[in-house]
């Protein structure tokens, strides 16, 4: 069946049309006045898109300063007061200064692209050298503010992009204890899935997601080591692209593990993230990582773009990472019928055949990783900050923890501390075994065994009870295979469970995000799956 032929059944079959997830999601027009010349008239936010914005703006209809102004107020209705959702950790007080100087520019006839004057939020572990702190959600580095900005922030900021605040996160994200609560840090309190505000919003990109989710911004970045951009994409139903380790420079974050980290776009559109992530790539000698995207990273992913793109797509299944939920499969089926529809081959089972044999080494290297990358960053921060290294940091803890650790403790960071240095023969060990049976006899050997373009699987199940007694009760997922091997991976919503979002991940070989974004758009365009929350306060069972 061709994909019109199947679209068209789809309008006329409410089943099928419940399968899509078709119907328009409300609020998304954008409202206009019949006379631009008038003052700017209110931006009417929920789901509005970044090519909305830039026609509103370049029509005269909106200005950088009232979107900005905009956002600020939803923000102070809806995050601080309202639901209270606690996604953002700080506001940028210089943030409407931007925007002015932003449409200044543009009246001058100036426009740097797609990202001028558009609202953004970034997450409390990426540096920026202006009046706003960096502290990964911890009060030892309250205070904190870079000598410079990370290349991250940079890149915005020449994209004309204006950089809001920053997000709330699983404090150090979510590397301190073995039972702590994803979206918990002591400076920010604890972040509320917006969809029902009991439940978890999942981490360590926790505020990101939500903001983004809950329409606090256009657009948001998170850090993810495993699981950390995808998973709360997933809860928050919003798209989630971690890229290949290399593409976007990891300088002025602060880190976990060299080896896996990356910063990525958080969206509500897989447009919107395919804009994001062209505006943050390129070579950074301040990590060496990025040599390895030199031919490979694009500046435009919008070109990529492809509502057929899922046809001739060859699609395998991780069986073996479902399982977890009898629902969440029942939507991962859906999910299988409308790529055989759309075109693509789908081959099940597509198996990782590694991928339970190595998970106790990449943990142990992930400890050696941090104790060396957490040191090396917290010692450049000088008399900026109270803590040099991760001894010091865990003294800091002790000091202060019924501040800092009244619900969980500090195990991961012990853990860490007793490893010796990178030169190590066990970390060179563990660190080869990770590396060969991630790649090479991981995602490689699956997509070349069936000829795979991506392997397709459950990002995570629906959110959990926020729980501060006995930490997170995560169900399953599969953000591992891609994130130890540092590749690409995107989460798209596909679907609820209980009006809780549930996305699916699409992962494939390095470098590979032009065609994990084509695959991912034409999901999204079919689908339309994408809800904005009702802030419900529980669930709705049945």
């Amino acid at each position: 069946m061709k994909r019109r032929e199947f679209l068209q059944m789809a309008a006329g079959s409410g089943s099928t049309l419940a399968l899509l997830g078709m119907a328009p999601a409300a609020g998304a027009d954008l409202q206009t006045r019949a006379d631009p010349k008038d003052s700017p008239a209110p931006v009417v936010l929920e789901e509005i898109t970044i090519s909305d914005m830039q026609t509103g703006m370049r029509s005269g209809v909106y200005t950088a300063v009232s979107i900005a102004e905009s956002y600020r107020a939803r923000i102070e209705n809806i995050d601080k007061h309202g639901p209270t959702l606690n996604s953002l950790i700080e506001l940028n007080p210089d943030a409407l200064a931007i925007a002015e100087e932003m449409d200044k520019e543009r009246r001058g006839g100036k426009e740097r692209g797609p990202l001028h004057g558009i609202p953004v939020l970034i997450k409390d572990n990426i540096d920026t050298a202006d009046k706003m702190t960096t502290t990964a959600g911890s009060l030892a580095l309250s205070g904190s503010i870079a000598a410079q900005d990370s290349f991250l922030a940079r890149k915005l900021r020449e994209a004309g992009a204006v950089i809001l605040g920053k997000t709330n996160l699983s404090e150090w994200a979510n590397f301190r204890s073995t039972r702590s609560t994803s979206g918990w840090s002591a400076r920010g309190g604890q972040t509320k899935n917006p969809y029902v505000l009991d439940r978890n919003p999942c981490g360590s990109s926790s505020g990101s997601g939500v903001a983004v989710s809950a329409n606090l911004c256009a657009a948001a970045i998170g850090t993810e080591t495993d699981g950390s951009i995808v998973c709360p994409a997933s809860a928050n139903g919003v798209i989630g692209i971690k890229p290949t380790v290399g593409l976007i420079s990891r300088a002025g974050i602060i880190p976990i593990s060299h080896r896996q980290d990356t910063a990525g776009p958080m969206t509500r559109t897989v447009a919107d993230a395919a804009i994001m992530l062209g505006a943050l790539t390129g070579i950074d000698e301040r990590d060496e990582a990025t040599g390895a995207s030199l031919g490979k990273a694009h500046q435009d992913y919008t070109a990529f773009l492809d509502a057929d793109g899922m046809r001739g797509a060859r699609i395998g299944v991780a069986r073996g990472l479902f399982g977890f939920h009898d629902q969440v499969d029942k939507l991962m089926e859906d999910a299988i019928k409308v790529m055989t529809y759309l075109g693509a081959t789908v081959i099940d089972p597509a198996d990782i055949e590694t991928n339970d044999k190595y998970e106790d080494s990449d943990f142990e290297a992930l400890l050696y990783e941090f104790k060396a990358d957490i040191s090396k960053y917290l010692g450049a921060l000088g008399k900026n900050s109270a803590v040099h290294s991760l001894r010091e940091l865990i003294e800091f803890n002790d000091a202060n923890k019924e501040k800092e650790m009244p619900f969980f403790g500090q195990e991961l960071f012990h853990m860490a501390e007793k490893k010796d240095d990178l030169a190590s023969e066990e970390y060179l060990k563990v660190l080869e075994k990770v590396q060969r049976l991630s790649r090479d006899e991981g995602i490689d050997a699956t997509l070349s065994k069936h000829n795979l373009d991506a392997i397709i699987a459950p990002t995570n199940g629906p959110g959990w009870l926020t729980d501060w007694v006995t930490g997170d009760h995560y169900l399953g997922g599969s953000s591992s295979p891609a994130a130890r091997a540092g590749y690409p991976n995107i989460a798209v919503p596909a679907g609820f469970v209980n009006g809780l979002p549930i996305g699916i991940s699409f992962f494939s070989r390095a470098f590979a995000e032009p065609l994990l974004i084509k695959l991912a758009y034409a999901f999204e365009q079919a689908t339309k799956h994408r809800r904005p929350p009702r802030f419900l306060p529980h669930a709705e069972i049945g």
